[in-house]
């Protein structure tokens, strides 16, 4: 086992997450990006109790979740990786801006921000590392009424079970 090997594709693995919403790349990438089925934890942002769900059902989730922002930009840094065989955490600091259109700002801001923490966890699989947990830990928001608004309106659907959106 390389463990520098490993650690790198750990880091890249979340920069791959990130670009799941921020190029909209519903169809390679989350193949790529997660276990499946995978277990999700965004009760920090979104307010749900954490679920586990067949990774197709996720992808339609996140696909919906991030319709109506016009924008997202994702930067996750400062990764503290613990690898045990083929299993690993991984705790990285997030800050996800979400820009929405005109139609929902209303005027007001445009930019939903949310800043924190993901503590994930990833399994080995013969086609490389998945991640198999992603929790978000939201330690600061900026204009959060936005995520509500898109809701309200009928823009971003609840999760897969009908709980809630997708997170951050």
């Amino acid at each position: 086992m390389d463990t520098l090997a490993d650690r790198a594709e750990l880091v890249e693995l979340l920069g791959r997450y990130a670009d799941i919403a921020d190029l909209k790349e519903y169809t390679e990438l989350p193949g790529l990006v997660f276990a499946d089925p995978v277990t999700l934890d965004f009760e920090a942002v979104a307010g749900i109790p954490p679920m586990t769900t067949p990774l197709r059902d996720y992808v339609e989730v996140l696909r919906a979740s991030f319709a109506p922002f016009t924008a997202t930009h994702h930067v996750i840094s400062g990764h503290v990786i613990e690898i045990d065989d083929d299993t690993a955490k991984i705790h990285a600091h997030v800050r996800a801006e979400h820009w929405v259109p005109d139609t929902l700002a209303d005027g007001g801001p445009h930019r939903w921000l949310v800043a924190g923490f993901y503590d994930n966890e990833a399994v080995r699989t013969a086609d490389g590392w998945r991640l198999s947990r992603v929790k978000l830990t939201s330690t600061y928001q900026e204009n959060p009424h936005l995520a509500g608004l898109a809701v309200t309106a009928g823009h971003r659907p609840r999760g897969a079970d009908g709980a809630g959106p997708a997170g951050g």
